[in-house]
């Protein structure tokens, strides 16, 4: 039985904190016991179309952020919604949403601020397939794409816009015709990423053109200070909604870690791919051109490697996710742009070549695998520059990570393949950066126009072992 701190509240669930938000007393009240195995979308008050629907996508049972937040949201009450990642937060704001617009019929209907742009479109994709039933059109506005063409799209009035800060401003302050005064729902999506990549003074032009006569929802993985001073300027008595009250990643998430040389990281990295060939993998990196040297390295090693990072044109970037999530490719490199809310179903291995920096960045990487009740591998790398910083991790995750077990001689004896496949790296990488200051065209990912080099190794030298 759990103690939650409430001001009367009557829908509240066992292990979800749920407590509304008011400055005046607080009571302390028991949960009721509820089935939460047994309740379903109906139960929540889903409508029966969009059950239907949830079922087609293979959605049996409301997640508990869902079990929370769906019943207040259709009650009319603001929503702040934490949740670990890969929680079923997009349902959580997107059911109340589609179902409050099938009984008020109106374009321009809700907004949706998001960090990035693969998760734009991700929220889109769910928007429209949840909606497909009931004719849902969104517009997704984010960088990297041409403005006129997203300013078709706005003039044809979509229902549901889904937008990153900045470029949202832009088609607010240059584009003819458009505005956001008949909106009825904001939802700011991993809200606390939003307010550290700086789009505070955005946010705040955003939320002086819409009405204040609007449902707001907040959805965060993490509490900070920025977002809940967002939550006082943005959200009208809202009620909260708490998975998790502290930092944890889920519970079928085996975590590892290696202690190695700086030196040897690449040889590391090889035989792991090689000890768990048939996985696919999500490596981390913290620069661009490392994911860009490693994907080269790779794959003159043999294994099917793309990257996928900030420096990419957009159309590159979803051009990476797409190859990776159809399976043609098994690894994707990747920086921090890609370590939220992009919902990869079978990333079944996440590997921290670079330890991150922000130990809260380190729950939203290995939150890209064991997502929905899946089982999931996350191993980090530990040169003896990065000691403090893991330290750090383990301290905010609350355990002590075990080693994952590596056979020393092996990692030796792959090394003089890896230093080899190392110089070809480097040579490439320097043919595309020759490459990038001539006109080229825009076609797959930044890595595998540089095959001149590779055809020479194509003859096995370096093809991995097949285990």
């Amino acid at each position: 039985m759990l103690r939650v701190t409430a001001s009367p509240c009557h829908v509240t669930c066992p292990g979800v904190h749920c407590s509304f938000l008011t400055a005046n007393m607080e009571t302390h009240v028991e949960d009721p016991v509820i089935e939460e195995e047994e309740k379903t979308f109906r139960d929540l008050g889903i409508t029966e179309v969009l059950c239907e629907t949830c079922e087609q996508l293979g959605w049996k049972k409301p997640t508990k952020i869902q079990l929370e937040a769906i019943p207040m949201a259709l009650q009319g009450r603001d929503v702040i919604g934490l949740a670990e990642t890969g929680s079923g937060k997009t349902g959580a704001f997107a059911l109340p949403i589609l179902q409050t617009l099938l009984e008020n019929p109106q374009k321009l209907y809700a907004l949706v601020l998001t960090p990035t742009r693969e998760l734009a479109f991700q929220i889109s994709e769910q928007f429209e397939a949840l909606g497909s039933s009931i004719g849902v059109k969104s517009a997704v506005i984010v960088g990297g794409i041409d403005m006129m063409s997203q300013s078709l799209a706005l003039a044809k009035k979509p229902h549901v816009v889904i937008a990153t800060p900045g470029r949202l401003v832009d088609h607010l302050e240059n584009t003819k015709g458009f505005n956001l005064r008949a909106i009825k729902y904001l939802v700011m999506d991993e809200a606390d990423r939003i307010l550290n990549m700086d789009f505070e003074s955005e946010v705040d032009k955003i939320l002086k053109v819409i009405p204040r006569d609007r449902k707001t929802f907040l959805f965060s993985a993490t509490m900070t200070k920025k977002v809940q001073k967002l939550q006082r300027a943005a959200l009208l008595n809202p009620v909260r909604c708490a998975v998790s009250s502290k930092y944890q990643t889920v519970e079928k998430l085996q975590q590892y870690y290696i202690f190695i040389p700086s030196k040897f990281k690449d040889s590391y990295l090889v035989y792991i791919l090689n000890e768990l060939a048939g996985n696919s993998f999500m490596i981390f990196c913290s620069t661009c051109n490392n994911t860009q040297r490693i994907a080269l390295l790779l794959r003159n090693l043999g294994f099917t490697a793309i990257p996928l990072h900030g420096q990419m044109s957009q159309s590159k970037r979803l051009g990476s996710l797409n190859k990776f999530k159809a399976k043609s490719r098994s690894v994707l490199l990747a920086t921090d742009v890609a370590s939220r809310g992009l919902d990869i179903p079978h990333v079944d291995v996440v590997i921290n070549f670079d330890i991150p920096t922000h130990s809260k960045d380190y729950i939203h990487r290995v939150g890209r695998t064991a997502r929905a009740g899946r089982s999931g591998k996350a191993i980090t790398f530990v040169t003896q520059y990065d000691v403090e910083l893991f330290q750090r991790i383990e301290h905010l995750i609350g355990k002590k990570l075990p080693s994952f077990p590596t056979q020393e001689e092996e990692v030796m004896m792959l090394n003089e393949r890896v230093t080899e496949a190392q110089r070809f790296a480097r040579i490439e990488l320097r043919e595309l950066g020759e490459k990038k200051k001539r006109p080229r065209d825009d076609k797959g990912d930044d890595t595998e126009g540089s095959s001149g080099v590779r055809k020479k190794v194509a003859g096995g030298k370096f093809k991995k072992k097949a285990h």
